[in-house]
C-alpha cells in the first residue's frame, strides 16, 4: 500500500487558506462563543505557501508532545454524509508539556481537498468532551482561521500560547466543511472521541458532542459518527527549553496497545513517559507512539486491511525521522510478519529488514533500540514452525550485532514455567495482547539510560 500524494515532505507546496483573520497566532487570548453550524457556507479562500517548518528562533525550541501513526480506512467511502459540517474533537494525551501548541493538521492519505474552516486546542478537563475553562486557543494558519489541504498534504497550524502541564490530555478539535471519501485516522484511538454536528469547535462545554463509548465506537447521544479514531490530526508539537528530545516507538499493536484498559493511560508507552517523568536522573524525554495495529516490517498492509499501514521500513521516513526531537526508535516489529506469512516466516529476511532500518536510522543520527518478540504460544495463527522462527530472530537480536540497545520485551512478558506464551498474568486473554500489568512490565524493562539519542536545541 503505497501513499499516491506523497507525505510530510511534500507539505511545503502551496495550500489553500481560509481567509478569515483568526485571534492571532500566540496571544493566549480567550476566545468567542461557538459559532453556530447549521446552514454553513464556505468562506472566502486565499492561495498562500504554506512554510510548515518556519519557526522564529524567539519562539523554539519544539519537540513532538504526541503523534499518531495515520492511515486511510476501510469501508468509508461515506466519509462526506458522516463527516462533513463536523466538528471533530480530538482527545490525545501529550508526554511532556511546554508553553505554547501547534498541530499538524493531516490529509495524507485523502483523495480530494479536506476543508477545515475552524480549529481550536484545550486543556482537557477530566476524560470527557469539555474543555478545561480558561483554556480554550483558536488555531490559525499563516494567521488565518481555517485551511484547505489538497490529497495527500499535511500543515502545521501557527503556535499558540498555552501552558500545557506534563502528561496533559489535549482537545484539539476540527470543524470540517469538505472531507474527502477517502479520509486519514489512526483507528484504534483506545479512548473516546467526540463529534459534533455544525461548528462547536469552540464550545468549551461538551453539551454538544457525542460521547465515543470505549475507545473505538459512537455511543450516547449527539452525534457519534467518527468517534473513537483520531481524524485528520498526525502530531501535536510543544514548546520547551527543558525537554531534550523525542523517543519513538515504531510498532504493531502492542504499541497500539490492544489489550490495554481503554482511556486509562495504561499503554507501555504511557507507562514509560511517566518513568521518565517521575524517576530521579531520567531524561527529560518525550515518547511518541508510533504504533499500528497488524503493522509489519516487511510489508505493507494488504488491501483489504488499509489501515495496517505501510511497512516498516516504509514508515520509517515520516513515523520516525520526521517528528521533531527524534533522537531514539525503539524497534518493536517482526511479529506478524511471522503469523501472517502463510510458510510461517522467515528469519534471515528479518533479521536482514531489521539491520537495513537500523542502519537507515544510523545514518540519520538515531540510536536504535530493538525489542525481541514477545511470545503468543495459544493465540490465533501460533504454530510450532512460527514459534521457531520467533526465537531464531531473537537470538539475533540479543547478539547485539542488529541494533544499538536491546530491550527484552519476550523476556520481560513470558511464562517462566512455559516461555513460549505469555505469563498468564500478562495475559489480555487473547494469548498475545498483554494487558494492563503486562503494559507496566514492558515499560519497566526499558533501560533509560539507552535513551538520548539526539538531542533538540535551539532553532
Amino acid at each position: 500500500m503505497r501513499r499516491r500524494h506523497g507525505g510530510r515532505a511534500a507539505a511545503l507546496v502551496a495550500v489553500v487558506l481560509l481567509g478569515v483573520p483568526a485571534s492571532g497566532a500566540l496571544d493566549g487570548g480567550p476566545l468567542p462563543a461557538g459559532r453556530d453550524g447549521a446552514g454553513v457556507a464556505t468562506p472566502p479562500v486565499a492561495s498562500w505557501p504554506l512554510d510548515a517548518q518556519r519557526v522564529p528562533a524567539s519562539e523554539g525550541p519544539w519537540v513532538a508532545a504526541w503523534m499518531a501513526a495515520v492511515t486511510p480506512p476501510l469501508g468509508e467511502g461515506d466519509l462526506e454524509e458522516r463527516l462533513e459540517n463536523r466538528s471533530l474533537r480530538n482527545v490525545v494525551s501529550v508526554s511532556v508539556g511546554g508553553s505554547a501548541v501547534r498541530v499538524e493538521v493531516s490529509n495524507r492519505h485523502g483523495d480530494a481537498p479536506l476543508l477545515v474552516s475552524h480549529a481550536t486546542v484545550a486543556l482537557a478537563e477530566g476524560r470527557g468532551p469539555a474543555a478545561l475553562p480558561g483554556t480554550m486557543r483558536e488555531l490559525s494558519f499563516e494567521g488565518l482561521a481555517g485551511v484547505s489541504l489538497p490529497a495527500g498534504r499535511e500543515a502545521w497550524s501557527d503556535p499558540v500560547r498555552l501552558g500545557v502541564p506534563d502528561g496533559a490530555g489535549l482537545l484539539v478539535t476540527l470543524h470540517t466543511l469538505e472531507v474527502p471519501r477517502t479520509g486519514t485516522y489512526h483507528r484504534w484511538a483506545l479512548q473516546p472521541g467526540f463529534v459534533a454536528a455544525g461548528d462547536h469547535a469552540a464550545d468549551e462545554s461538551g453539551a454538544a458532542f457525542a460521547p465515543g463509548g470505549g475507545g473505538n465506537g459512537g455511543g450516547g447521544g449527539g452525534d457519534s459518527r467518527g468517534a473513537g479514531r483520531w481524524w485528520f490530526l498526525s502530531e501535536v508539537q510543544v514548546r520547551s527549553d527543558t525537554v531534550r528530545g523525542a523517543v519513538v516507538v515504531l510498532g504493531d499493536s502492542l504499541t497500539d496497545a490492544a489489550g490495554a484498559t481503554p482511556g486509562a493511560g495504561r499503554r507501555w508507552t504511557d507507562v514509560l513517559a511517566r518513568r521518565l517523568r517521575e524517576e530521579p536522573d531520567a531524561p527529560r524525554l518525550s515518547v511518541l507512539n508510533a504504533g499500528l495495529s497488524g503493522n509489519r516490517l516487511l510489508r505493507d498492509a494488504p488491501v483489504d486491511r488499509p489501515f495496517d499501514g505501510d511497512g516498516g521500513l516504509a514508515r520509517l521516513a515520516e513515523d520516525v525521522l520526521e517528528p521533531a526531537g527524534a533522537g531514539t526508535v525503539i524497534v518493536q516489529l517482526g511479529i506478524n510478519d511471522i503469523r501472517r506469512d502463510p510458510a510461517g516466516g522467515d528469519a534471515g529476511k528479518l533479521v536482514a529488514g531489521m539491520r537495513r532500518l537500523a542502519g537507515e536510522a544510523r545514518a540519520a543520527g538515531l540510536t536504535v533500540v530493538g525489542a525481541t518478540l514477545a511470545p503468543c504460544e495459544g493465540s490465533r495463527l501460533w504454530t510450532g514452525r512460527r514459534e521457531e522462527v520467533r526465537q531464531r530472530v531473537n537470538a539475533e537480536i540479543r547478539s547485539g550485532e542488529v541494533f544499538d540497545a536491546v530491550l527484552d520485551l519476550d523476556l520481560a512478558l513470558r511464562d517462566p514455567e512455559r516461555p513460549e506464551r505469555l505469563r498468564p498474568a500478562y495475559d489480555s486473554g487473547d494469548h498475545l495482547h498483554p494487558n494492563d500489568a503486562g503494559h507496566a512490565a514492558m515499560a519497566a524493562a526499558v533501560d533509560l539510560s539507552v535513551l538520548g539519542g539526539r538531542v533538540t536545541g535551539p532553532p
